[in-house]
């Protein structure tokens, strides 16, 4: 949440006392105007913020005098924003006779980018910047497709006949006995997917292909799986399995952890104080099943050659989906509490209206809880290429058979384990002190627990990770031990 403007010093001070940051720049003057309105220019691209323009650089208010010329000046500047916008010029009167003047952006907009003097700005922890070519591209490209998405344009040609009934009544009745749509809905095929959004004024939409099409590889070859198990541990090792469907995203799913659920050796161990064997997966299957639906769902439908890829290999699981990260949700993000931001509404709704999925973002968090809790490490997310990819690390290759008893076999899977689970650790240690410094960036409100809780060590290794961190100068304690936090040193 933005902060509101302050009504007076004392508000003014507390404003003032963490110093600049993600939503907060000063400036002396608006002598120094430009450099202020760049910062709202990247506040505007991003989450909301507050440039003050009276403020000493060590965050001693000064006021400055303010003339009808003054106000003029501010005015005539935000003319030079495109998209145009409106901000209000608040102002603070100071004892001293001066004030402060105010500009705040109040949150998120759905006209992002937005450029100052034709150039976009972003905001990186306490600092603004230019934001690359790449980004604004891209954040323009999906700005015009906000309203006219790729899933929710006609599909030309398609006909209730190309669709696969059965999974459109199987929808239907799914979400009654989820209460998410009324029990009274008919089980015509047509009125099912108009409740939907999936029809609209008679004419079936790309989502309606994507959701439940029989044919695909002339219409839709980007609805396509594939999924591989290769030994050893990079994907020019031998070729154990091999499958490629061209399916609806219903069948992508079953098809999917149906390979999983084939290709994952089946483990065997006896829990402490327990006299019944207990079976299980290597990597918990709610959690790949968690990972496939997101990349099914909320992948970029509108390449002709992208897919989703299941990869197994001999210690990791990878589940790779085309499609970068909706804009302002970064992989650090996905570790963290974050909101859910839908590339593919009508998609990820009728998975929704089955109970497949949420709506609160929670689902990545869901999938950190059950590795923990299975004895594994949280996945790791990763935007490559174009492609966003999670990966579990986790041993996959079966024990060999021999004449081994079943308890001489569970020692040395034992062992096997302990082993995996060492070098997971140093390979976890390496990676801490920058994931520590992404997070703070990206929530500079963060504590401990959250820290720990994201990067999946424990609290005192946060501690110490962060003591490192502030002898190097990478960060600083803001506030008392109790009550402060850590930010991230530009």
């Amino acid at each position: 949440m933005i902060p509101r403007s302050p009504a007076s010093e004392e508000e003014l001070a507390l404003l003032l006392k963490p110093g600049e940051g993600p939503s907060l720049e000063i400036k002396r003057s608006t002598g120094e105007l430009r450099e202020g309105l760049q910062t709202i220019c990247a506040f505007l691209n991003g989450l909301g913020g507050i440039v003050l323009f009276g403020v000493r650089p060590d965050g001693q208010p000064e006021g400055q005098q303010v003339s009808d010329q003054t106000l003029r000046d501010i005015a005539q500047a935000l003319e030079r924003f495109e998209p145009p916008v409106s901000l209000p010029i608040e102002r603070l009167s100071l004892k001293n006779g001066r004030e402060v003047l105010i500009l705040r952006v109040a949150g998120a907009s759905n006209s992002v980018p937005f450029t100052f003097d034709g150039r976009p700005y972003e905001r990186i922890a306490s600092t603004t910047r230019k934001m690359s070519q790449e980004t604004y591209e891209r954040l323009l490209l999906e700005r015009g497709h906000a309203k006219r998405r790729w899933e929710n344009l006609p599909s030309e040609g398609l006909t209730l006949d190309d669709l696969d009934r059965e999974e459109i009544l199987r929808t239907r009745d799914l979400a009654v006995q989820q209460s998410r749509i009324s029990a009274d809905t008919s089980r015509d095929a047509g009125d099912i997917l108009d409740r939907l959004g999936l029809r609209v004024g008679g004419v079936l939409t790309q989502a309606a292909l994507v959701l439940y099409g029989k044919s695909f590889l002339s219409d839709c070859p980007q609805c396509h799986l594939k999924m591989g198990r290769f030994r050893g541990t990079e994907i020019t090792g031998e070729i154990v399995d091999n499958r490629q469907e061209h399916i609806h995203a219903f069948a992508m799913v079953r098809e999917g952890m149906a390979f999983l659920e084939r290709t994952l050796p089946l483990g065997a161990r006896f829990p402490e104080g327990q006299i019944f064997r207990e079976d299980r997966f290597p990597v918990p299957p709610n959690a790949l099943r968690e990972i496939l639906l997101n990349a099914v769902m909320h992948r970029d439908y509108s390449y002709y050659g992208g897919h989703v890829a299941i990869v197994v290999f001999d210690d990791r699981v990878e589940i790779r989906s085309y499609g970068r990260l909706p804009t302002g949700v970064t992989v650090e993000q996905l570790s963290t509490s974050h909101g859910s931001e839908l590339r593919n509404p009508l998609i990820a709704e009728a998975f929704h209206r089955t109970g497949a999925v949420e709506v609160w973002g929670r689902g990545t968090n869901r999938v950190i809880a059950e590795c923990l809790a299975h004895g594994v490490p949280p996945p790791l997310f990763e935007e490559r290429e174009g492609w966003v990819v999670v990966t579990f690390r986790a041993p996959i290759v079966p024990a060999r058979p021999g004449n081994l008893p079943e308890e001489g076999r569970e020692k040395r899977s034992e062992k096997t384990s302990e082993k995996t689970s060492e070098e997971m650790s140093e390979k976890t240690a390496k990676k801490t002190p920058g994931r520590i410094l992404s997070m703070l960036a990206d929530h500079p409100d963060a504590t401990i627990a959250d820290l720990a809780a994201a990067i999946g060590v424990s609290a005192r290794t946060i501690e110490r990770n962060l003591r490192t961190l502030q002898g190097q100068n990478r960060v600083r304690r803001i506030g008392p031990d109790k009550g402060g936090r850590w930010e991230v040193v530009p």
